[in-house]
């Protein structure tokens, strides 16, 4: 049985840094960053766009879990609404994929703190402060196990989520 592990959250919480490491952890593993789908010039979000993007995760996601090579499929994203989990899921065959899904959070104070760095490395542009932030409370009544990244270096929040998935081994038959 396969794995496929979902792992949300808003912008500057940690999602692919700490996939990367669980990438490692629980190889054979394919990782896929729903923000590599979004990656065009310019970034428009248009019905348009939205379709073609998760047409494109959809069939990224399935082809990994079709693969022999992989136990385990990761894939991050922002999904900030329910019902972009569940739209995404339901365009998956999940026969025999064991499903879990994760959000990570932060503190509004430390998560300013991480996007102003980012803002002053280049690595964003300074309005995704505010999205972030404005984002935060929406994840509080999503179906996921929530792990507060505040006071985390990347390490431990990934090691967290493999002590999650063992605790939850019950529900899959294959090994972790």
């Amino acid at each position: 049985m396969k794995r496929l592990i979902l792992i949300n959250g808003t912008m500057g919480v940690g999602k692919t840094a700490v996939c990367r490491v669980l990438e490692k952890e629980l190889a054979p593993c394919a990782f896929l960053d729903g923000d590599w789908c979004w990656e065009m010039h310019p970034f428009q979000v248009t019905e348009e766009t939205k379709r073609m993007v998760m047409e494109n995760i959809s069939f990224l996601l399935g082809q990994f879990l079709r693969c022999s090579a992989y136990e385990t499929v990761l894939f991050c994203w922002v999904m900030q609404e329910e019902s972009i989990a569940e739209d995404l899921l339901h365009r998956l065959d999940l026969r025999d994929i064991w499903v879990e899904r994760f959000t990570l959070m932060a503190s509004e104070q430390v998560l300013r703190q991480r996007l102003e760095r980012d803002v002053a490395a280049g690595l964003r542009q300074r309005d995704v402060i505010a999205r972030s932030v404005q984002r935060l409370p929406m994840y509080q009544a999503m179906k996921t196990v929530k792990i507060d990244t505040s006071d985390l270096c990347v390490q431990q929040a990934a090691q967290q989520i493999l002590w999650m998935l063992e605790k939850n081994s019950s529900h899959f038959s294959g090994d972790l």
